[in-house]
């Protein structure tokens, strides 16, 4: 296979499939670009589907990928022609068409990558679905995180000479069998079990750092539910962030998913150096911290200081978890490079499922090791194993 001149080359992918039957020539981006291009301007009206039912999840890999090649300004110019030519404009502008898709994660992804090109007249319409979707995965994921996390941090409240108001009398039975007096037919406590009062300034802080590109675009959504739930939490402090190359905190927000959803920009390159600089600024008591960074760690910015801070924010306390993707979609793509780096600084470092996350904060709160509690549940926490 001959490589083609760069002014061939170009004419090839100017031109489409329409300029040779096979992809003779393109060599490695040059052929998922031929693609992505294709997928949008080789389509004649035959192909065009009336529906989006079954390729949302499709459409919304496209519109991140697009994002790894041309700059904001060509992104939305191709988005606008996506609209026409894949029938989003209509999608968009009539609301009885959104009823009739299945209403999931990777329609949602879409909605928000579209939002600012959603006519006036359409956004509420727009914005009731995915309020419909949130509120779905709000029931389907509250009470398990609820309850998770607050029993962690109920146990890591535990005193060991409480009030009595505050004696767990189960548990307390249980710590004293040994001490069962036959003649009294008692047991007599020598040590009592039971939950301290939080104070303001004890309170745990939990921060999520998640990356926006298009990749990740299922991942921002439901770390962007998780973290409404946890600021629900009086126990815990709760801060969300996301970026691209440039760092948005989205904290004030969290009131309402649907303005966190809307406050995103899905696609865009990647800084995650700078969001770790800003996390780290804003981290007041890295000892009761729980930093989430949820990414798959293709940098585009200084790899090496992000590394160096990384492990600086470990060693200050802070407990850091990576997670390559927060999603339902299987084993991610993700930098293995950079992941083996952070297993090596014994930061764990693997892909989770939203059902497993309210789990993985427990252990984290609580105090536990997540590196155990991955192996426990058989989440493949070493890089090279997860292809």
């Amino acid at each position: 296979m001959s490589q083609l001149t760069e002014q061939s080359r170009r004419w090839r992918l100017l031109l489409g499939s329409d300029a040779a039957q096979t992809q003779q020539g393109l060599q490695g981006d040059d052929v998922r670009l031929d693609q992505l291009l294709g997928a949008l301007y080789d389509q004649d009206e035959s192909q065009r589907q009336g529906s989006l039912a079954n390729s949302a999840p499709k459409v919304s890999r496209w519109l991140g990928e697009i994002r790894d090649f041309f700059p904001a300004s060509v992104v939305q110019v191709m988005q606008k022609d996506a609209i026409e030519r894949l029938n989003l404009k209509r999608l968009l502008l009539e609301p009885e068409m959104l009823q009739a898709v299945e209403a999931d994660v990777h329609l949602l992804a879409t909605l928000i990558s579209l939002s600012h090109l959603i006519p006036e007249k359409s956004k509420q319409a727009a914005r009731d679905i995915v309020q419909k979707i949130v509120d779905e995965l709000m029931q389907r994921l509250r009470n398990h995180t609820e309850q998770a996390i607050r029993g962690s941090l109920n146990r890591a409240q535990r005193k060991q000479r409480p009030r009595h108001q505050d004696i767990d009398w189960n548990r307390t039975l249980r710590a004293n069998l040994m001490h069962y007096q036959p003649d009294y037919q008692t047991i007599i406590p020598q040590r009592l079990v039971g939950y301290g009062r939080r104070q303001p300034s004890a309170l745990k802080e939990v921060v999520l750092c998640v990356d926006q590109s298009g990749s990740m675009a299922s991942s921002v959504i439901y770390a962007s539910i998780f973290a409404a739930v946890m600021a629900s939490i009086p126990a815990l402090r709760t801060q969300l962030v996301v970026f691209d190359t440039a760092v948005v905190d989205l904290t004030e927000k969290l009131q309402d998913p649907v303005d966190v959803l809307f406050g995103t920009q899905l696609g865009g390159g990647t800084d995650i150096n700078s969001a770790m600089a800003y996390c780290q600024q804003r981290i007041t008591k890295p000892q009761d911290t729980t930093l989430v960074l949820i990414t798959d760690l293709y940098e585009g910015g200084n790899a090496s200081q992000l590394v160096t801070r990384a492990d600086e924010i470990k060693r200050s306390g802070v407990n850091l978890v990576t997670l390559l993707a927060l999603n339902d979609d299987g084993a991610p793509s993700f930098d293995k490079r950079l992941a083996q780096i952070f297993a090596n600084l014994d930061i764990p470092t693997f892909a989770c499922t939203p059902d497993q996350f309210p789990d993985l904060m427990a252990a984290a709160l609580n105090g536990g090791d997540v590196a155990d509690w991955a192996a426990r549940n058989e989440i493949a926490i070493t890089p090279a194993t997860s292809q």
